[in-house]
């Protein structure tokens, strides 16, 4: 095999004389090439049974491990790589640490370019799912399989700087001879694992790799560095996930009893809270159970019912009452109920929702008197009594989920008709077509063993909701404009046709028009699912609903949580009124929900307004910063998008100021980030 454009051997070796002095060998040790290369091939003949070998004791240590686990010494790289399936499936398993690692990955990568050294991000397991730097390097990975996919743990392909981490579970580096496998030794590398900011355990690995003339001895202090960022990113993302499931909590948790415990777990069936001290005696123990932050109950991974979760959990841990967590139509954790000593405990009775669970929702109440809302939901009824197909279009927020419920109750003819909803940004490309058409047994990989059938199949004379219609991948238009045309579904794996009676209600913040203009949207299926197109005002355009939408949802608050309504003063009161509400109505419910528990006198005045509130702006503007001039031809998404890269720079990175300057909450700010690509 090749070497990876090595330099001379003169100046490489020079450079290892130099950079092994600085590293951290055992005492009165140097790398030497010679006899590290002897004491290989003496350990492999078995003729270093006695006596120390000449090299580290890590080395010596990883060397036996992998005999042991049949490694073939006279191997060029590794024998495993994964296919573009197990690739994407390890991928979207590994999604929170690629989002977390993308800002650090990206910069170190950038620094890289040129330098003859390359940066890897791999899973917990060894397996490469990034790499990046300099391209040469890139190109000369490719020769061992040092490449995107490949399996680079130490009991694959024997000591090496990322298995080797991996296995020690420590920073490490393995220079030249010091590999395991004979095609490998013309490679340097430095690897430190990541791990999880709440159980420490090892979620992945950051890795700098090259020729041997990159051997330096801050390689491992730029892996550390790098692996310490991510780390950091990945609590920040994890912070964030446990306000977003505490806030979800608030609206699941049924009432109960105050000597009742509360657990919830995120999507990893960890504990990230606990309410009010350890886990009463469960099956008549004396000892209390102790639930500490970060323990795992249960393996939560391909759950789709409440009894799979109940299922799942330790026998003694069983709860009283579970539910799980949704974010958008995704599992993201649980929250479990243990009665307290004041209420008889209930055990092994499993609850039996299943998730989805096709329903037939109540008729939603939408509240406002404005000419424009009047005219949309006069709209609305009258398309409900047909099976046309409806396209709700408003910003976020404007309540386009009611209006889709509201068609389905309006348009049922025996009130139990199934109504299902797909957000089409929440689940990655690669599932969307299962998730809507169902699939066979073995149709891909990770695909369940029985089949299942998709949102299609489940809203089978109901309506099906496709929300965020905007996020459906282009290759993926096509299929949908096909069951759309001729009425029958295939699922994946299969050629049998299955006919469909399905009313489609799809949702959209979006611009399509400009989509389809620009190319991201078909514009066939665009008119196939605008049949009827519903215009939903935002809140900003119909100030005479701002008001009977405080008092609404005021009293919803207060029975909800057992409290007094509030009493809004009418400075408070015109405030609201005057402001633009940037989020719709969801803002002001979120406001008015807010106000309800924070509250301790029931009273509300001016001063406990935020500033952007209290800052008058004209009736029915916008309070936000005077409208930035948008070039021709420039799409909102791309001005908005520009909005947040200017308010960043000029924050900092500080995400707080950035969601005050922008005038929107720090989880809307969360969502644009993703939604954008941008990093702080």
């Amino acid at each position: 095999m090749s070497k990876p454009h090595a330099k001379s051997e003169s100046a490489g070796h020079a450079g290892e004389k130099a950079a092994a002095r600085s590293l951290g060998f055992d005492r009165g040790q140097t790398y030497n090439e010679t006899k590290t290369m002897q004491a290989w091939e003496r350990f492999l003949t078995g003729d270093a049974a006695t006596g120390r070998l000449p090299v580290r004791r890590m080395i010596e240590h990883s060397w036996a491990r992998s005999v042991a686990s049949g490694v073939d010494a006279h191997g060029s790289g590794s024998p495993l790589v994964a296919d573009e399936d197990q690739f994407h499936r390890l991928r979207r398993e590994n999604r929170e640490l690629l989002a977390a690692a993308a800002h650090t990955f990206e910069h170190s990568a950038r620094l890289l370019e040129g330098t003859s050294a390359m940066v890897i991000l791999t899973d917990r397991n060894g397996t490469i799912l990034e790499t990046g730097g300099d391209t040469r390097t890139i190109d000369a990975g490719h020769d061992i399989s040092l490449e995107r996919g490949g399996s680079w743990n130490e009991s694959v392909v024997g000591t090496n700087g990322i298995g080797t981490a991996l296995s020690t579970g420590k920073p490490v580096f393995v220079h030249a001879a010091e590999h395991f496998c004979e095609g490998v030794k013309s490679w340097t590398c430095a690897g430190a694992p990541i791990r999880d900011p709440l159980d420490r355990s090892v979620v992945g690995l950051i890795d700098i790799s090259g020729p041997i003339e990159i051997f330096q001895g801050h390689n491992v202090a730029m892996a550390v560095v790098a692996a310490e960022q991510i780390e950091l990113a990945l609590g920040e993302r994890a912070r964030a996930e446990r306000l977003r499931l505490l806030e979800a909590c608030l609206s699941t948790m049924p009432g109960g009893n105050s000597s009742d415990v509360v657990v919830v777990l995120d999507r990893q069936g960890r504990v990230i809270h606990l309410s009010d001290g350890p886990l009463p005696a469960q099956d008549g123990t004396a000892d209390p159970v102790d639930l500490s932050i970060g323990r795992r109950l249960a393996d939560l991974d391909g759950v789709r019912t409440d009894r799979d979760i109940f299922d799942r959990l330790p026998e003694h841990l069983h709860p009283s009452w579970l539910k799980p967590l949704l974010v958008g139509d995704e599992l993201s954790g649980a929250i479990l109920i243990y009665a307290g000593s004041r209420q008889k405990r209930r055990r092994r009775t499993p609850p039996a929702a299943s998730i989805p669970v096709p329903s037939s929702p109540r008729m939603p109440v939408i509240v406002g008197q404005s000419e424009a809302l009047q005219n949309a939901l006069t709209k609305a009824k009258q398309v409900a009594r047909s099976r046309a197909s409806v396209l709700l279009e408003g910003e976020t927020g404007v309540g386009k989920e009611l209006f889709a419920q509201l068609i389905h109750t309006t348009g049922s003819t025996t009130g139990n008709e199934p109504y299902i909803v797909f957000n089409c940004g929440a689940v990655s490309k690669d599932l969307i077509g299962a998730e809507l058409f169902g699939h066979v047994a073995g149709a891909y990989t990770g695909a369940t063993r029985e089949g299942r059938r998709g949102r299609f199949e489940l809203a089978q004379g109901g309506t099906l909701c496709l929300d965020e219609i905007g996020e459906l991948p282009l290759d993926l238009q096509p299929y949908l404009l096909r069951v759309l045309e001729e009425g029958v579904v295939y699922r994946l794996g299969e050629g049998k046709p299955r006919p469909i009676d399905v009313r489609l209600v799809s949702s959209t913040n979006r611009n399509l028009k400009e989509e389809v203009a620009a190319g991201r949207f078909r514009q066939d299926l665009y008119y196939r699912i605008r049949a009827v197109a519903i215009d939903i005002p935002p809140l900003r355009d119909r100030t005479a609903d701002i008001a009977p939408l405080i008092d609404h949802f005021n009293a919803m608050f207060a029975a909800k949580y057992g409290v007094e309504p509030l009493h809004i003063d009418e400075a408070a009161r015109q405030a609201l009124v005057r402001h633009g509400w940037p989020g719709n109505a969801r803002e002001l419910r979120n406001l008015i929900e807010s106000l309800t528990l924070m509250s301790t006198d029931r009273e509300v005045a001016l001063d406990d307004l935020s500033d952007e509130i209290r800052q008058p702006s004209a009736p029915g503007g916008d309070p936000r910063q005077e409208p930035v001039p948008v070039a021709e031809g420039v799409s909102l998404e791309d001005a908005e998008r520009e909005a947040i890269v200017q308010a960043i720079e000029a924050g900092g990175g500080n995400l707080s100021l950035v969601a005050k300057q922008l005038k929107i909450s720090r989880s809307t700010l969360y969502r644009k980030l993703k939604q954008y690509g941008l990093r702080r």
